[in-house]
């Protein structure tokens, strides 16, 4: 690893770091360090790193802006790639839209509605990244990025790179091809938006935003959902009914606001998540024999 590390620091491709804490880099402000982190400064710097991952046999993993995402208390094995600045480009050529995977996908959505394009408004507030909204389908309010997206850009796991067109993406709720067969990252999306009425979008976009507000815990650290609804029911539904809003296990809480947002009450662990999370699902087989699936991705060392 000290090999690949001393590599990667002599290429230039942007900030190289070792054992760098993954808590400062997800937004539950939780996780263990990765062994080499990197933050591309371009996707040309992105695919050497990769040469260099691959030819060494390392193995890696990408993250964005960290939300939707649990990371162990041991850290990640291997490399971080960090898709943030560098790999953030965008192309506007009227609705039809290219954006690299290191974009904020509500910075995107806030900048796309000024220009009365329409098409992104279930996006307000989503504080993830475009390329990690087109790996688990991001959505809210009815829409979600399947309803957009034209094609992806990926960068697979053996350093091939290829455009997938939305049917070929797999979409389903919350998932696509990229968790379900093909593991791999997104470089790029394009996206396919139309013309509406600025006024209206922009009042949408707020309306979104202030529900969010108003239901959601953003004023803590919190990954987003933590459970897909197990339709036709609803996962905070069911957690407030079974009367869990504000537990906790260590520094893990249950949200007050919100039955299906855990938040990092003070220096939680991913263990203390972990236990909430099993606490939730055995209670609410108990009750319901309904089993609960997670939509936060777990990741890193067992």
């Amino acid at each position: 690893m000290d090999g690949l590390l001393k590599e990667l620091q002599s290429l230039n491709i942007g900030k190289v770091k070792e054992n760098e804490p993954l808590a400062n880099h997800t937004t539950i402000k939780i996780g263990g360090p990765a062994d080499i982190f990197v933050e591309p400064s371009s996707l040309e710097a992105l695919e050497k790193v990769m040469d260099c991952v691959r030819a060494k046999n390392i193995p890696w993993r990408a993250i964005g802006r960290g939300s939707n995402l649990l990371v162990s208390d041991k850290g990640i094995e291997g490399v971080v790639l960090k898709l943030g600045s560098g790999i953030d480009h965008l192309d506007i050529d009227g609705t039809r839209i290219k954006v690299g995977g290191g974009h904020s996908l509500v910075s995107l959505a806030t900048l796309i509605s000024k220009k009365g394009y329409s098409g992104l408004e279930f996006a307000s507030g989503i504080p993830g990244s475009v390329g990690g909204a087109v790996y688990m389908n991001a959505g809210a309010h009815g829409s979600d990025i399947s309803k957009i997206l034209e094609k992806a850009k990926i960068l697979f796991e053996d350093g091939s790179i290829q455009w997938l067109n939305n049917a070929e993406m797999e979409f389903s709720y919350r998932t696509s091809v990229l968790q379900k067969k093909k593991p791999g990252i997104v470089l790029e999306a394009v996206l396919l938006l139309r013309q509406g009425e600025k006024e209206h979008i922009v009042a949408e976009m707020q309306k979104n935003k202030d529900y969010r507000k108003e239901t959601q815990p953003w004023n803590y650290p919190c990954a987003g959902s933590i459970f897909r609804n197990p339709l036709p029911n609803y996962a905070g539904k069911l957690i407030e009914v079974a009367g869990l809003k504000g537990f906790s296990i260590g520094g893990a809480k249950i949200s007050d606001m919100h039955g299906n947002f855990i938040i990092n009450a003070g220096n939680a662990k991913a263990a203390d998540v972990l236990a909430l999370i099993q606490y939730v699902k055995d209670t609410i087989y108990n009750l319901y024999e309904i089993h609960m699936e997670t939509e936060v991705e777990i990741i890193g060392r067992k």
